[in-house]
């Protein structure tokens, strides 16, 4: 198979030594209210992550980390203001708006896969250009290297951005949800940019800053979150933009268009997406966020839903939970785990999600935060971005598997958007 690259790529072994240039870990008494204690009440995942954000007044990472992923930034974010966490909301998007504005090189609305945890307007100073927002790196013979990933933007970790900054604008105070819309609407200008004329839209900037190259292939779960930001971002601007509304409601068309073309009605399945040409579809892997989150995002609109959650439990089961795709069965994703709790409950199927979640809870660490996986080497079936080396999780703290977990406790569905 060819290489594809999934947006959901974090929490790997790079082998690679990080320099950091923030101290991670430092509490101090917050002044968060409703607190991450009072949070918990509604949702001990969800108070976890509002834990670190009191942490770390900013990005939050995992299992000690110090790279903050920006997908499981959006992620957190979304599940915080769905608790209602609104100090903790600010201040991640606070987070998100000034890395986009204060990018070292570019200022078209973009974001990196990968920042550092913590406050980036109080790290910018630490950065290698002063004015801009510092990157995780390490040094090698005395010279400074970044990982090609981390550098590099995501379609659908962007999608993902604009969604959870539309929902940040409904919890927050009128001056920020201000803010955050017109941060959300700078992140889905920039992905119009990857709007394919064969349909869908392609996956990104791949590489450093001086050799950047757009990404060709087409990821069905990277359409899925186009889906569901678009919609979110023509909602919020309908009555004072209608224009702008309107051409961003035509990007969400195509890109479920692209997404429905990826559904194969024999094996009731979507297929992860396409090879690097943009037309060959890629069958080698197919994976459960791309059947599960085409669930969660046109839900009853699809011809047999139910067939489609019968593949996946039939093809990825492993015991109670879920493995990434439909392959060697070695171990249980929670991310995508979580994900199905959510389509479980959508589908009125509460003794199944019952049993997702009882799970689930087993998982749970004592301060609330789950694992990428139940054990280490849960392979995907794909290569890290950038390398020759396999895909997979371990038996780690993982953010955006926190997050979907709290989604899960809080049951909602992050990609039902009216």
């Amino acid at each position: 198979m060819g290489r594809i690259i999934k947006n959901a790529c974090r929490y790997l072994s790079i082998g690679l030594i990080l320099v950091i240039f923030v101290t991670q870990g430092c509490t101090f008494t917050s002044k968060a209210k409703p607190s991450a204690k009072e949070i918990s009440q509604k949702s001990s995942a969800a108070g976890y992550l509002a834990s670190l954000v009191e942490d770390t007044s900013g990005f939050i990472g995992g299992d000690r980390s110090a790279q903050a992923y920006i997908y499981d930034n959006a992620i957190a974010l979304y599940a915080l203001s769905e608790a209602g966490a609104v100090w903790h909301v600010e201040k991640l998007a606070d987070a998100i708006v000034y890395a986009q504005d204060h990018d070292r090189t570019f200022g078209d609305g973009r974001l990196r896969n990968v920042y550092l945890t913590g406050d980036p307007s109080e790290d910018s100073g630490r950065a290698l250009s002063s004015k801009s927002v510092p990157l995780p790196g390490f040094w090698q013979n005395g010279k400074w290297l970044e990982d090609y990933y981390s550098v590099s933007t995501s379609t659908g970790n962007m999608a993902w951005v604009v969604l959870a900054l539309c929902k940040a604008s409904e919890v927050a105070g009128k001056d920020k949800a201000t803010d955050y819309i017109t941060s959300a609407r700078k992140g889905a200008d920039f992905l119009l940019n990857f709007m394919s004329p064969s349909g869908g839209f392609t996956a990104g900037y791949e590489g450093w800053d001086d050799d950047q190259v757009k990404a060709t292939y087409k990821s069905t779960e990277h359409n899925i979150a186009l889906i569901a930001a678009y919609t979110a971002i023509a909602g919020k601007i309908e009555d004072t933009y209608p224009d702008k509304a309107r051409e961003y409601r035509e990007a969400a068309d195509h890109a479920r268009e692209f997404v429905l073309s990826m559904y194969d009605a024999e094996e009731n399945c979507f297929y992860t997406g396409t090879e690097e040409d943009g037309e060959t579809i890629n069958v080698g892997v197919i994976p459960l966020d791309a059947n599960a989150l085409s669930y969660l995002v046109m839900g009853d609109s699809l011809t047999q839903p139910e067939a489609m959650i019968d593949f996946v439990r039939t093809h990825m089961s492993v015991g109670v939970g879920y493995d990434f795709s439909a392959g060697d069965l070695d171990g249980i994703w929670n991310e995508g785990t979580a994900q199905m709790a959510i389509c479980y409950l959508k589908l009125g199927n509460t003794s199944e999600y019952d049993s997702v979640m009882g799970y689930l809870k087993t998982q749970q660490y004592k301060e609330g935060g789950i694992p990428a996986a139940d054990r280490d080497g849960v392979s995907t079936g794909f290569l890290i971005s950038g390398t020759d080396e396999l895909w997979e999780y371990d038996n780690t703290l993982s953010i955006c598997a926190t997050g979907w977990y709290a989604l899960a406790q809080l049951q909602k569905n992050p990609l039902e958007i009216s």
